[in-house]
């Protein structure tokens, strides 16, 4: 059987152009702190050469022009977000236990500065990469599909009752959400909230969600949401 090339080169500590992971990382980190910090009209590839530390031949071997750099971007940077979320649903049995953390990891990343820079930037390009807006904002794998997977156990065993889980699932991120991400994206607030207060969103909209969705034969009546994620968190 022929060798594969790649995996030679890979295990010599050499790879074929444009196949080194490291040197496509660091291109990309580059790329990232101009789109964010110019923009991508006003960023150059001139820029990024000079931000990421190589050559512009280097860069070509990787990426196509800009629009494929910035493309890159948002996909690495959505797919990184998703990760961390799986991660937060995969780490507890308790539903309450595990919305709140997914909730607070959530509401921290959308109200980040960097966060929203990123989606002022996405946006600014929305006439001209429709498509990837879409893609970003709206799947195949996004916010909602990750939660909706994860709610979709406890409707199976009876946890939650629901015959519209894909509609369950926005309600929630609406609920958590509390317009911080709004204000935040507009300017209307110029700093993130604190802890304090994403808690006491995050603790209301827990509250409601299972108010609605929860099935009564497994409701605990003397139970409070608030007191069971008050020990928790």
């Amino acid at each position: 059987m022929k060798p594969d090339v790649k995996d030679d080169a890979a295990a010599s500590g050499r790879f074929a152009a444009g196949e080194d992971p490291v040197k496509r990382e660091q291109i990309l980190a580059g790329a990232t702190r101009v789109f964010l910090r110019d923009g991508f009209a006003a960023a150059s590839m001139n820029d990024i050469t000079r931000e990421a530390g190589v050559s512009k031949g280097t860069i070509y071997v990787y990426f196509r022009d800009k629009e494929d750099l910035f493309v890159a971007m948002v996909e690495a940077k959505r797919e990184a977000f998703l990760s961390s979320l799986r991660t937060v649903l995969a780490d507890n049995d308790d539903i309450e236990v595990v919305l709140y953390q997914f909730g607070v990891k959530f509401l921290e990343h959308m109200t980040d500065e960097n966060t929203v820079t990123a989606m002022r930037t996405v946006l600014g390009v929305r006439e001209r990469m429709p498509a990837l807006c879409s893609r970003f904002f709206r799947g195949p794998q996004n916010l909602r599909t990750v939660l909706h997977d994860y709610l979709a156990q406890y409707v199976e065993d009876g946890t939650l009752i629901t015959d519209d889980l894909d509609l369950a699932s926005g309600q929630f991120l609406d609920l958590v959400s509390g317009s911080f991400f709004k204000f935040r994206l507009f300017g209307t607030m110029p700093e993130p909230p604190s802890d304090e207060e994403i808690s006491r969103v995050i603790r209301g909209a827990i509250f409601v969600f299972m108010a609605a969705y929860k099935a009564p034969a497994k409701a605990s009546p003397d139970a409070s949401v608030k007191g069971k994620i008050g020990e928790t968190a």
